[in-house]
């Protein structure tokens, strides 16, 4: 295919910023902010998966334009899976980073089990075709809040075979091993 520009259906710049990175350049990528959406997709979905596409299809049905979305949850198996798709809201509505890596901590006070992954489902809607890719990274939950690269859960996760977190990784790192760089490098190695 020979894509030069795609909608990526978020309003996060960290976001567009980290997956320029990983598509090298060779997609411009397009925000909802210079497509004229200011308004807040909807996320009423029980997986990250439908999540992902129902906001890609909310800008296919809205703007009509082809796009991808993305979705990110972190899983943590001494919380049976939490906080999954209530990721960016797991302390409440105002998505606050902080407040939910301090949840996650205060929750996993007295546990001895600290594993947890990152899965990113992204959603690509395409001449009306849905494809989606998915990346998952394996790690655990430190102790304490550290370093200040990323953003979301970064500080306090710590990719395995790593002993910083993701927020104490250079983004070169980051951007190699992250499950969003899985996702959307499968998405690369589809459109390019």
């Amino acid at each position: 295919m020979n894509i030069k520009k795609l909608v990526f259906a978020t309003g996060n710049s960290n976001k567009v910023r980290e997956v320029q990175m990983i598509l090298e350049n060779r997609l411009e990528l397009i925000g909802l902010k210079e497509i004229g959406c200011f308004e807040e997709i909807p996320e009423t979905q029980p997986t990250i998966k439908l999540n992902a596409l129902q906001k890609a299809q909310y800008v296919v049905d809205n703007y009509k334009l082809d796009c991808f979305a993305e979705d990110t949850g972190l899983e943590i198996e001494a919380l049976n899976g939490e906080p999954g798709v209530f990721s960016a809201r797991y302390a409440g509505i105002e998505k606050d980073a902080n407040a939910n890596m301090d949840l996650v901590l205060k929750k996993l006070k007295d546990k001895k089990n600290r594993s947890a992954r990152f899965k990113t489902v992204v959603a690509l809607i395409l001449n009306g075709e849905q494809y989606t890719f998915e990346g998952i990274i394996n790690g655990k939950i430190g102790f304490d809040k550290l370093g200040s690269n990323g953003f979301g859960y970064d500080p306090i996760f710590i990719p395995d075979g790593y002993t910083q977190t993701f927020a104490e990784l250079d983004d070169d790192v980051k951007n190699r091993i992250s499950h969003r760089a899985k996702a959307v490098s499968k998405l690369k190695d589809f459109l390019i």
